[in-house]
């Protein structure tokens, strides 16, 4: 099916339940930059019109939001963004910590893989080492470990539970090998999630070597929030009503949706009154919610400890008008 849609790249912060939209940025696809007359008619700013791919708009909003101070504990994603190598080492070179979605396929490594330089008799020499083993698909590696049930919130239909297994892993998404492979990369973690549904997800995040399986699920699964966020500035606020042609006009429409959803955020927080450490029907907070309320914000001279579920800056990119 092909829709006539805009798509923006979206950067939401939240804690706890509150998602605030912090950017939203348009994707021109190589159908518009590759015709600089048509952007122009667009009035689509000079600079705007080199072409980016959706993770690289990403890192340059998330560049900006961090110059203008913005601090947060982790950057969530979904595969759209994970499956991309670029996009997670330079989240890593910013030294941001990160949980983004991957597809079942993505190749990985053990952690222990070895690189070696073998010798030919003949021919020219290796420009690459050999890993020591062949890498398997996320969906291979986690059939070697253990599953295990969590909860990670109540919704309105009672405990939102599913089965989560969790895995040190090199991706291999290194140097590539005239094999067609590639060499390891980063250690990380792989996270699977089997659904009720029997939905299976997968998961790749740089949260410390000892982060607790409680606390992976918990980062995964609090992009929730900020997807919720989304759907209400569409069907609530009018994001997708937006019916024009021109690039200041789809961006000032789009500011505006974000300015009347912080403001409702800022209403709501103002008409709930604190209740200690009791949730909205009174029933006892989670650890994870209890870390979330003491849990320090990110900045790059101090890192918070992983527990807080609900200090993060979420990464899509969704259509606004179909």
């Amino acid at each position: 099916m092909v829709a006539n849609c805009q798509v923006l790249v979206t950067l939401t912060l939240a804690r706890r339940e509150v998602p605030v939209p912090m950017a939203m940025r348009l994707f021109l696809p190589e159908a518009w930059t590759s015709k600089p007359a048509r952007c122009r008619r667009a009035q689509v700013p000079e600079a705007q019109q080199k072409p980016r791919t959706k993770p690289e708009l990403a890192i340059e909003e998330v560049d900006r939001v961090l110059a203008l101070g913005v601090r947060f504990g982790c950057v969530v994603a979904d595969a759209g963004y994970g499956i991309s190598a670029a996009f997670r080492r330079a989240l890593s070179e910013r030294g941001l910590r990160w949980a983004v979605g991957t597809v079942c396929v993505q190749n990985v490594y053990a952690p222990d893989v070895t690189l070696s330089w073998p010798k030919a008799a003949t021919g020219r020499p290796r420009k690459h080492p050999l890993p020591s083993e062949d890498p398997i698909s996320v969906a291979a590696m986690l059939k070697k470990t253990t599953w295990r049930r969590l909860t990670w919130r109540t919704g309105t239909k009672g405990a939102l539970s599913a089965r989560f297994a969790a895995m040190r892993v090199r991706v291999a998404d290194g140097p590539a090998m005239r094999t067609g492979k590639h060499q390891p990369g980063e250690e990380v973690w792989l996270v699977g999630e089997r659904r009720s549904s029997g939905e299976t997800k997968y998961y790749l995040s740089n949260l410390a070597p000892d982060t607790p399986l409680r606390t992976l699920a918990s980062w995964i699964k609090a992009r929730w929030v900020c997807e919720q966020g989304h759907q209400q500035m569409k069907e609530e606020l009018g994001l997708d009503h937006f019916e024009g042609r021109s690039w200041h006009g789809l961006h000032h429409h789009a500011i505006l949706v974000m300015i009347a959803l912080a403001f409702l955020q800022h209403l709501r927080l103002a008409a709930t009154p604190e209740r200690g450490k009791k949730g909205r029907r009174g029933q006892r907070a989670t650890p994870a919610a209890d870390a979330a309320r003491r849990a320090p914000s990110h900045s790059r001279a101090h890192r918070s400890d992983g527990t807080d579920p609900m200090s993060l800056l979420s990464v899509l990119a969704r259509p606004v008008q179909a």
